[in-house]
Parts: C-alpha cells; sequence; structure tokens
C-alpha cells in the first residue's frame, strides 16, 4: 500500500510579523517546511503534496525541482478544508498522513511508529502528554482506543482533567479519508472545516482509532510567531548537538552551537562555544573548532586547529593545519598537510601544498602554491586586472618577504627569494632572488599637509 503525505502549508502567520510566509521562516539554516518534507521523505512517501496558498509564488519558488505535489488552498476555510484540497488526485488505494507545515520538530522515528500502529483500514492520530493542557483539545479513551476528540470549551470537568491532547497529525485509509471529508460540515462560530470532527466520524463508523503517543512536547509544537521560532530553534540545536556527544564529540557549552545543515565528526574532535556550522560540514579525528568560528560546506582533515574568530566556506584541509585566529578561508581553498594560514590572512580559489605557511595580513587568490613556502606578512596576490583574474604560480621552497606584491599572471620557480616591499611582475626563476624597488629619496625638514583653517 503506498502512502501519501498531505502537508498542510497555506497559512499566513500574521504572528510572525513578516513578509516572508511562516513556512519559509529559517529554522537551524531551512525553511520550517523544508523539515517536515525531509521527515516525509525520510519514512518513504511515494506522493508528497503540499497545500499552499499565502506567498504562493514564494513558497513554490523555494521548492522547486523537488518532485512534490502542489494544490492551492485560495481561502483558507479550516484544517478539513486544506486536506480536501490535495484529495482528488490522491490514490484511493493509499494511506494519508497528514502533516503540517510549522510543525517541523517531528522525527521520522515517531512517524514510523504510527505508521506501524494502525492497520489499512484503522485511523492513528498523533499524541503527546502535556502537563498543562489547557486550551488543546483532550483524547478520551475507551479499552485504550480513542473514541473521541474534546475541545477545551466542550470538555466536562472530568475531561478537562485528561493531559493527552491531539497533535492534529492523522494517519487515514484514503478512501474512508474522502467519504469523511465530504461529509464534513462547517456550522460552527467560524464557519470552517475542522479536520477533528473526521475522528467522530471514524469512531462511528466502526474504523479503530490509535493514539500514538509523540516522546515529547517539541515533536509536536506549533510554530506561529518568533518567540516559538527561537524555542524551537532551541530545541532542535539541543538534540542534533545530544546526538553528537553521544558519538564522543566534546563541547565546551552544547548551548553555544549552532548546526545548521550535517556536522559529521570524527573521533576526539572538541568544539568550542559560539560554533556555527553551516551546510555539509566534515570534522577529522582530534579537530578542534575553538570559539567564534563560522564554518560552512567545508571539509577539515585530522588534527586540525581552527583559531578563534575565523570564516571558512568551501574550503578543505589536509591533516595538522593551523588556521586563525582571524583567518577566511573562500570557496576553492584548498589546504594540504601541515599547512598554516594565520592571522588576518585570506585564501580564495588557491592550492596549497605541504608544509607551506602563510602567517599573517595576506591575500592569496588564484594560486598554486608549492610545498614549504614561506609567505612574509603584508603579501598580496594581484590576481584580478579590472576585467578577468589570473593564476600565480609559486613552486616548493620559495621564501616571499613582507609586502610583497605579486601581479598575475606571474610564476615564481622553486628556491627563489623575493626581496621585501617588492612588486612582481615578471617570472622568477629557480633559486633567484628578485627584488623590484625604486631609489629611496629623503626631503629633509618636510613639512606635513594640514586642514585649512589651522
Amino acid at each position: 500500500m503506498g502512502l501519501s503525505i498531505v502537508i498542510l502549508a497555506a497559512g499566513q502567520g500574521t504572528r510572525m510579523r513578516s513578509s516572508l510566509p511562516k513556512v519559509l521562516q529559517p529554522l537551524a539554516g531551512e525553511p520550517l517546511l523544508a523539515h517536515v518534507v525531509n521527515c516525509s521523505r525520510a519514512v518513504g512517501a511515494d506522493d508528497v503534496c503540499i497545500v499552499y496558498g499565502h506567498g504562493a509564488d514564494k513558497v513554490q519558488a523555494a521548492f522547486a525541482d523537488q518532485g512534490l505535489r502542489w494544490a492551492l488552498q485560495a481561502e483558507q476555510l479550516g484544517t478539513g478544508h486544506a486536506v480536501m484540497q490535495a484529495m482528488p488526485e490522491t490514490p484511493d488505494g493509499n494511506r494519508v498522513l497528514i502533516l503540517f507545515g510549522d510543525v517541523p520538530l517531528t522525527q521520522p522515528a515517531t512517524l514510523q511508529r504510527l505508521l506501524d500502529g494502525a492497520g489499512s483500514e484503522e485511523m492513528a492520530i498523533l499524541t503527546v502528554d502535556m502537563p498543562d493542557p489547557t486550551g488543546y483539545g483532550r483524547i478520551v479513551r475507551e479499552n485504550g482506543k480513542v473514541v473521541r476528540n474534546v475541545e477545551q470549551k466542550d470538555a466536562n470537568s472530568a475531561e478537562k482533567a485528561i493531559t493527552e491532547i491531539n497533535s492534529g497529525v492523522m494517519l487515514c485509509p484514503a478512501r474512508k479519508l474522502k467519504d469523511w471529508l465530504d461529509r464534513l460540515g462547517n456550522d460552527n462560530a467560524q464557519g470552517e472545516y475542522y479536520l477533528t470532527d473526521v475522528i467522530g466520524m471514524a469512531v462511528a463508523d466502526g474504523t479503530t482509532v490509535h493514539g500514538i503517543k509523540a516522546d515529547n512536547q517539541e515533536e509536536v509544537m506549533g510554530i506561529n510567531d518568533k518567540r516559538q521560532l527561537a524555542e524551537a530553534e532551541r530545541a532542535l540545536q539541543k538534540r542534533r548537538v545530544e546526538a553528537l556527544m553521544q558519538q564522543g564529540v566534546g563541547f565546551a557549552d552544547p548551548a553555544r552551537v549552532d548546526i545548521r545543515g550535517t556536522l559529521t565528526c570524527g573521533s576526539d574532535v572538541f568544539i568550542d562555544v559560539n560554533a556555527i556550522f553551516e551546510g555539509d560540514v566534515e570534522l577529522g579525528n582530534g579537530v578542534c573548532v575553538e570559539a567564534n568560528n563560522v564554518i560552512r560546506d567545508s571539509r577539515l582533515g585530522a588534527g586540525t586547529i581552527v583559531h578563534p574568530n575565523c570564516h571558512l566556506e568551501g574550503a578543505t584541509t589536509g591533516e595538522n593545519c593551523e588556521l586563525g585566529p582571524f583567518a577566511r578561508l573562500r570557496p576553492g581553498a584548498e589546504l594540504a598537510n601541515n599547512v598554516k594560514a594565520g592571522n588576518f590572512v585570506e585564501i580564495k580559489k588557491s592550492k596549497i601544498a605541504d608544509g607551506s605557511k602563510v602567517n599573517h595580513l595576506t591575500y592569496i587568490g588564484d594560486t598554486d602554491m608549492g610545498k614549504n613556502v614561506n609567505v612574509g606578512a603584508g603579501t598580496i596576490t594581484c590576481n584580478y586586472d579590472g576585467a578577468n583574474k589570473h593564476r600565480t604560480t609559486i613552486g616548493d621552497g620559495v621564501f616571499v618577504g613582507s609586502g610583497v606584491n605579486l601581479v598575475a599572471p606571474v610564476s615564481i620557480g622553486s628556491g627563489a627569494t623575493l626581496g621585501a616591499g617588492s612588486t612582481i611582475t615578471k617570472a622568477v626563476s629557480e633559486n633567484d632572488l628578485a627584488l623590484e624597488r625604486t631609489k629611496q629619496t629623503t626631503i629633509k625638514d618636510w613639512k606635513r599637509p594640514v586642514k585649512k583653517g589651522q
């Protein structure tokens, strides 16, 4: 039997006070809706339908080319009405799992328990125990099975004492769900079609309704404003950090790390406070990430140390490299083993071979650098002529003095030495010393300019 997942994502989210649709609000670097879609795919759905409405163009554009089915809810007339929009193209033989685009923390394992907990012709709803269920619909059971969902305003004193509430996540046979939705009415104060009314219909028709409990409230929390969004961010970050700690990763303070993507770590990795990981990041054995670093889409080899306040993006290193403090590695920075990029060093689209050191105040761009090169402070590869980028080639064992400008395209042979303060515009042969300086001129008792009126 196939599985169709319907994700309700048409709400405006006025309490967000944002021009961005609610389901596109960022959580751990991805839209809320992306977390729900990823969870849907993790349980093997063969049909994922997004019911969209507010911000339609933005929502569709954010998920273009992802193989999703779309159903427009032009008017927001309740959750039951939203599901109706998705049903015409839903196969009768499938089971339908209904999720919410603003409930991003439900885990695949929880949904799998829901799927496993009901037969093909039965219904299952995801519930949770809440210490204070005030305002939520209560789940009433008889002999362990759900017999009704009672809203707060309709509950008697005994029902109000129930702490198990309905999350809204629901699993139904498609054929039966279509029938129940056809019979759904909107005779209420809001004039809306409530999906929760389907539970009573199922019980009345003799369909068994299973209540499957989520492990905690976080899994079913809805996001309606920026405060709840921040709470969800911390809950998700805590979950991710705890999973890494179980794998042996060390954290100075688990509450002060953000993982906005995928972080893969080897053994004996240590991460200090205020580290941010974005995209796909891989840290080899024994990597140490010190405080206040941003690392995006990068791979760091074993034993590498990232000193404080570095920014790495699209970079790779070999083993035992040393970065920073205050280093910036831009896309295409490829460092081999035992390379050092020190304080206030920027490297972009360059390959640096084993043992080379770029210690401070230097820009290396569009460069192929050999082994055991020493680059002095203040050196710049002048790779841009105003229209095109050009490459610099530096051979093994080159010594570059401080304050050197390498005007690309230019090639420096192995073993060459470049004198401090030189501007190198021509190729330098192996083992040669290159100097390029104008004659020093000294003007005695020179007076500096002063501001007019002084």
